[in-house]
């Protein structure tokens, strides 16, 4: 097959569609990666093919902008940034679908990609990372800004609130997305975020039935496979002077991890808290980000900087992992077993969080409370935990003998036409 990804987001939105591309190219697919200008480092390194959606200029742009971390307002910042690219992602998926055996598979905001498909009928698997996207009146995902949209609110509350949500989303998108289909003579849409966003063919959670549970009321084209866990680890291995910092402590007191996310772009008081917080708990500290900006001028000696490490291979070396929640850190972290502090502050991450509670794997400390002092009296409590440590333990079993990407990659291979197909246990019901 000629397959297209349609990667768009962060770094933690990329890499899953980089390790399913991987394993396709490993099953004799020709595979290209349509991304963002800033992530062709990435799709290079990792020899496939890239296909330009949007210029670093553009993205740094998006990233830049404070109010995509905030809980009310990142959502007209990312659908005003997703309008943006409506055209080109539709031109560069009819473009490859005229490739032979083409196939298309699409995250969450490749809705350029929808158009296409509705327009030229090319195959195409909509791709979802974390549950938060789909709606549920059995079980609502914790959704920024709504604390008070629970299980036990009644279902007429429930569905009236949703009613309001896609009314305002689809005055942000529905409007420029519907105009661009008028052009192509395609009716219009609306319930983008409830429906649309959906293919109808086929619809891909990338997260195990334990974290986030097939809801009745979910589109019943999905299939879930699991965390794919792609993190760049031959590409981009631990460092040596990392190695030699972890190393060179105390086996018995293992360092902390932090981050507030690869997109996060503001994080200079998430990392002078984070200092604070090793030197009250005497602590070595690893600070992870790609902007050296958002650091202290001054780091102490029992804290490093690292610019890139695979969590695959550091968080098992570490006593806990401060972090924001977004899906792919916190998949790596329950893979890694380590107990996890997380400051949510909006998109999936309250969702995210709020599951890794009920697995009884993490606490959450809000971003506005978060402070060298109340982090660190936090993680006293976390890494001593023993309820805590076993029930990472538990969650990190869970992990044994599955491979989500192989999974991805046959529920893909399932959509080619059928003299195409490799062999697989299911197929999609008539």
């Amino acid at each position: 097959m000629n397959v297209l990804l349609f990667a768009l987001g962060s770094h933690g939105d990329v890499h899953p569609f980089v390790g399913i591309g991987l394993r396709l190219r490993e099953r004799g697919h020709h595979v290209a990666v349509a991304t963002n200008e800033y992530f062709k480092p990435l799709v290079d390194h990792a020899n496939l093919e890239f296909i330009q959606c949007g210029t670093a200029e553009e993205y740094t742009r998006l990233a830049t902008n404070p109010d995509l971390w905030h809980p009310m307002k990142s959502v007209k910042a990312v659908f005003g940034g997703t309008a943006r690219y409506l055209r080109p992602m539709y031109e560069v998926a009819r473009d490859f679908a005229q490739r032979d055996d083409a196939i298309i598979v699409a995250s969450s905001l490749a809705l350029g990609a929808r158009v296409a498909q509705d327009k030229h009928g090319v195959p195409l698997a909509t791709v979802h990372l974390s549950p938060s996207i789909f709606q549920s009146v059995h079980e609502p995902p914790k959704l920024p800004g709504l604390s008070f949209f629970a299980p036990w609110a009644p279902l007429p509350l429930m569905r009236g609130i949703y009613k309001v949500i896609n009314l305002c989303v689809d005055l942000m998108i529905a409007r420029p997305l519907n105009a661009f289909r008028a052009e192509l003579d395609l009716p219009p849409v609306r319930n983008v975020i409830r429906d649309y966003w959906h293919s109808p063919l086929r619809v891909i959670g990338l997260f195990p039935e334990w974290f986030g549970a097939k809801q009745a009321d979910w589109p019943e084209q999905v299939r879930l496979t699991g965390f794919p866990l792609y993190d760049e680890p031959d590409l981009s291995p631990i460092s040596p002077e990392l190695e030699r910092f972890i190393n060179d402590g105390d086996p018995r007191m293992p360092p902390i991890a932090f981050t507030p996310g690869s997109a996060m772009w503001q994080g200079r008081k998430f990392f002078d808290a984070s200092v604070d917080a090793c030197v009250r708990l005497n602590r070595r500290g690893l600070l992870l980000t790609r902007h050296r900006d958002h650091l202290p001028p001054a780091l102490p000696p029992n804290v490093i900087h690292v610019h890139y490490a695979p969590f695959s291979r550091l968080l098992p070396r570490c006593a806990a992992f401060v972090h924001h929640a977004g899906i792919g850190s916190t998949a790596q972290a329950l893979a890694a077993g380590v107990p996890q502090l997380m400051t949510p502050f909006t998109h999936d991450q309250p969702d995210n969080s709020a599951r890794v509670v009920r697995l009884g794997c993490g606490v959450i400390l809000k971003p506005s409370k978060y402070t060298g002092e109340r982090a660190a009296e936090a993680l006293r409590l976390l890494i001593d935990d023993q309820k805590i440590a076993a029930a990472c333990g538990q969650v990190k079993s869970r992990f044994i003998g599955v491979d989500a990407i192989g999974q991805a990659c046959d529920l893909i291979e399932e959509l080619a036409p059928s003299s195409q197909r490799r062999p697989a246990a299911a197929r999609i019901p008539a």
